[in-house]
């Protein structure tokens, strides 16, 4: 997962009566007997939640080896009768399909959905410290707790009186993070996509963010290559790395521009044969980020003309697209959007509304409206520390419970 924090704008008088009428909506909900004997549920099921959370942690799931994870999460949504056993099922890609079948058949169905692949390698300490306020752990936030919430959304769903109009998709993705490039959720789309009509994304930290718009991301790989040579005898023979370092500092001195925001990143350095051979090949991986596509193009061709600049006799670059990620958005004004302020203002939590880049990036690209959103607070995110809140869980799974309720509620093609 990739956020970026952006401040919500202010809403018209008009907007916000009509947020306040439609709050009514949210605590009706709540108080009907299906859905208090639901939150009822909840409460009894938060040591559950922690201690699945720490055994999906656990579970390694780097990014293209996701099956152990699947595999878990399949069994666990097998186990759950109250849902379509025949939708049950994991795809060529790691990801883990279910559907809890809604009264009207006809109605587009919700995605509710979760990344089960991290950021860290297999041979990443696993370790986990708990103390009373908090979990600690690699990959506990970025997205085992969200993976848990989805399990916890099926089968608190599932075994309770609640009866929703439309179907409901619980889909356990691989392939958010790194060189992923949202393969995952491409494929989802592909297989349901016909029959969907909103989605809910699910991460395990952030609570109180909604994220309604993707940022373009673009990932290039650079290589530079020379003919090399012994470090003595050929010194002064161009270098692979040196000519790598050059533009690689060039790259890190440039000033993208603050609005539209656009950011860089060498995330990965490789190269050279040994420390006395004049490296004939290196190579490095670089993030481009930015709020609009011209933007991203714009911080591509100073990235390209650079290269430009550094091309000389002896020394050849080559750039690779290794990953992309789409632009899309979805209206403040579009009810799923309003259903999420409406939501987290009765649960007492001033809604912040973002751009960042999910697997919803994917999703809103294909003019599906997604929102993204958080199930608690944490921090440190894409490190071993990585750590989230105990205390705002149980919030954040009400929050994503009521807004399925709501969003399955909606009609079949909202203004």
């Amino acid at each position: 997962m990739h956020l970026k924090l952006r401040r919500k704008p202010e809403i018209g008088l008009r907007r916000l009566r009509l947020l306040e009428l439609r709050l009514s909506d949210v605590a009706q909900l709540a108080a009907t007997p299906a859905f208090s004997t639901l939150r009822a549920a909840l409460q009894a099921y938060q040591a559950r939640l922690l201690a699945e959370t720490v055994t999906i942690q656990q579970i390694a799931s780097p990014t293209f080896e996701e099956s152990e994870r699947a595999a878990y999460v399949q069994a666990r949504l097998a186990a759950l009768s109250a849902l379509d056993q025949s939708s049950v099922c994991t795809d060529d890609l790691y990801n883990v399909y279910a559907c809890l079948r809604g009264n009207d058949p006809s109605r587009p169905a919700l995605l509710v959905s979760a990344h089960t692949d991290t950021v860290f390698s297999r041979q990443t300490s696993l370790s986990v410290k708990q103390t009373a306020e908090t979990l600690c752990g690699a990959g506990i936030g970025d997205n085992s707790l969200g993976v848990a919430a989805l399990l916890a959304a099926a089968e608190l769903l599932s075994q309770s009186h609640v009866r929703l109009p439309s179907d409901v998709w619980f889909v356990a993705n691989s392939r958010e993070e790194g060189l992923g490039n949202l393969d995952g959720i491409r494929a989802v789309y592909a297989r349901l996509g016909r029959c969907l009509g909103r989605a809910i994304v699910i991460e395990g930290m952030a609570l109180g963010h909604v994220y309604i718009g993707g940022i373009a991301v673009k990932r290039l790989r650079i290589a530079c290559y020379t003919e090399g040579g012994h470090s003595w005898l050929h010194f002064g023979r161009p270098s692979a790395i040196h000519h790598l370092m050059r533009l690689g500092a060039q790259i890190a001195a440039l000033r993208p521009p603050e609005s539209p925001r656009s950011t860089y990143n060498i995330g990965v350095i490789e190269g050279g044969r040994s420390v006395n051979s004049i490296a004939a090949e290196a190579s490095l991986l670089l993030d481009l980020r930015s709020e609009t596509r011209e933007g991203l193009a714009a911080l591509e061709r100073s990235v390209l003309n650079l290269i430009d600049l550094n091309r000389t006799n002896g020394v050849r670059f080559e750039v690779t697209t290794i990953g992309e990620r789409p632009s899309g958005s979805i209206p403040r004004s579009h009810p799923l959007v309003q259903l999420a302020h409406e939501t987290l203002t009765y649960l007492g939590i001033q809604p912040i509304f973002e751009h960042g880049s999910t697997d919803a990036n994917a999703l809103l690209a294909h003019g599906l409206p997604t929102i993204t959103i958080g199930i608690t607070r944490g921090g440190n995110a894409h490190r071993e520390d990585e750590f989230i809140e105990i205390a705002p869980i149980l919030d954040g799974v009400w929050q994503l419970l009521l807004l399925i309720g709501a969003a399955a509620h909606l009609p079949a093609h909202p203004d």
